[in-house]
């Protein structure tokens, strides 16, 4: 909805907190719940991808859980459009966090939406299993 100054989404309220918070507070998750997240989020993004959506910025901390403990996705600020592609089929525009970024998305010279978004999403599979990024440096350029 929205008005003249300002836009309104209108959202369920989901009160299980991030899918962030969940991995700091537990650790590691066994393999049948990172299993049941990670299908979860798998289909979400399929939805958004079959829809002509590219998130770009999938992390933890872009994933709510419902009462019930099912994934909601959220902040779609950095996400791109089917509309955005250029003639070569790529997205242009380096956006994203750091270290759930696909290689691609930071050399510059183009990307496709749909795989720099499934790269996010094995970095957040790993972050299930194991409870640590595998890729984390406080030094941007080594990272």
């Amino acid at each position: 909805m929205g008005s003249e100054t300002k836009i309104f989404i209108v959202m369920e309220f989901v009160t299980g907190g991030e899918l962030f918070d969940k991995i700091v507070n537990n650790g590691r998750m066994r393999e049948d719940e990172a299993r049941r997240y990670f299908q979860q989020l798998i289909n979400a993004v399929d939805y958004c991808h079959s829809r002509g959506v590219y998130h770009r910025d999938l992390k933890p901390e872009n994933f709510l859980l419902d009462a019930c403990g099912n994934l909601k996705v959220s902040d779609f600020g950095l996400s791109a459009l089917s509309q955005q592609v250029r003639d070569d089929g790529l997205i242009h525009t380096t956006c994203g966090t750091p270290n759930y970024v696909a290689p691609e998305v930071l050399n510059g010279g183009g990307y496709d939406g749909v795989t720099a978004d499934l790269w996010s999403c094995g970095v957040i599979l790993f972050v299930l299993l194991a409870g640590y990024l595998p890729f984390d440096d406080s030094n941007l350029m080594f990272l």
